[in-house]
């Protein structure tokens, strides 16, 4: 494992982290050439996604620092490889968690390279030549071209980004549980933040009745009004829980604060499926009676594979969906963090990349 090899010979500016205060700073780090399979892509916009919290402070324990976080990232492409036969130079593109893969394994060779046991991401992964990947959060990317999909004419670059992870996220399971096939099922989802809010626009696009069930009663307005949502649960009033029992066909869980699954499965109607998609820190509460008396089941999943993630792509340039963004500056990226760890955004942050930025 190295940062760098000899082939990494491209200076890049980015912004770093490098300890586990988060703080992120300026940094120039050097990217490979591109290669044959590769494309080089100038970055526009990167999303800032929760797990990018997670990694710069080194909540998982996991990071190699300095980290260059993102993994939500929109440009063109100003240079293709030899082998290269899906994009050509000036093209609208996007990358997301993956950078590479083992090729061989049974995921790999299906389309769930998400899947893959030698999966490496992004960013804070080891590519195949052994460098640390570094991420979106700088001005250029090589990327091979197999973890590379192409955006919609129709869609603007800073709104789609956060689709390459959060988009991805609830999309994923939304069609490996047959909801996206389901018009009229009713869905809950669990939590309206940037998970919570694009499976709405997704599950509305596709004729779902759509439940939100949340801690804060202040989101209902809104979610009704704005998202076009058909029900809202309280989840701290016990009455409206238990008005809602065995009322949902699908649960989608996209909390990432600790929490017992246990009153939620009730909502679940007789062989109803719940879908974790977000990450908690500390396991999570199964009760067993909730599971054994209503036949439920209760599964996770990860992102999306590539030829799913421009399957969804494809889909949002067709429907419309984009994420409801609020745009900043690199300088203001660790303003951006503090806020997100409170939940203070609506829903995703997105970094231009290209703005002039002032203190940082």
């Amino acid at each position: 494992m190295a940062q760098t090899t000899p082939n990494h010979t491209q200076t890049v500016s980015g912004w770093a982290a490098h300890d586990s205060s988060g703080k992120i700073t300026p940094y120039v780090f050097k990217r490979r050439e591109n290669g044959p399979d590769d494309v080089t892509i100038e970055i526009l916009y990167c999303g800032i996604c929760h797990t990018d919290l997670h990694h710069v402070r080194n909540d998982w324990g996991i990071t190699m620092y300095p980290v260059v976080p993102g993994h939500e990232i929109t440009g063109l492409v100003t240079k293709v490889g030899t082998n290269v036969t899906r994009f050509k130079r000036g093209d609208r593109v996007g990358v997301g968690c993956l950078a590479a893969s083992c090729l061989e394994c049974e995921f790999c060779k299906s389309s769930q390279e998400n899947y893959c046991d030698q999966i490496q991401f992004t960013y804070n992964g080891i590519f195949w030549d052994g460098s640390i990947t570094y991420g979106g959060y700088s001005k250029l990317l090589v990327a091979d071209q197999r973890y590379v999909v192409r955006v919609p004419e129709n869609l603007p670059m800073d709104a789609v980004a956060p689709m390459l992870c959060a988009g991805i996220t609830v999309y994923s399971p939304m069609k490996d549980t047959k909801m996206l096939d389901s018009p009229g099922k009713k869905l809950g989802i669990i939590g309206l933040g940037g998970l919570g809010h694009v499976a709405v626009k997704f599950a509305k696009a596709f004729d779902l009745h759509v439940t939100i069930i949340s801690t804060s009663p202040s989101k209902e307005k809104e979610a009704k009004e704005r998202l076009g949502v058909d029900h809202f649960i309280v989840s701290s009033d016990p009455k409206q829980m238990k008005a809602g029992k065995r009322s949902l066909d699908f649960l989608l869980d996209t909390v990432s604060a600790n929490h017992s699954l246990g009153h939620y499965l009730e909502l679940l109607k007789v062989n109803g499926t719940m879908v974790i998609v977000g990450a908690p820190e500390k396991p999570m509460e199964l009760p067993s009676f909730p599971l054994i008396f209503g036949k439920r089941t209760v599964k996770g999943s990860m992102t999306g594979g590539m030829k799913e993630t421009q399957e969804m792509m494809d889909v949002c340039g067709k429907k419309n969906i984009t994420c409801d963004i609020e745009v900043v500056k690199p300088d203001q990226i660790n303003e951006a963090l503090d806020r997100l760890a409170k939940n203070d955004v609506r829903y995703r942050f997105v970094i231009d990349i290209a703005a002039v930025s002032q203190n940082l």
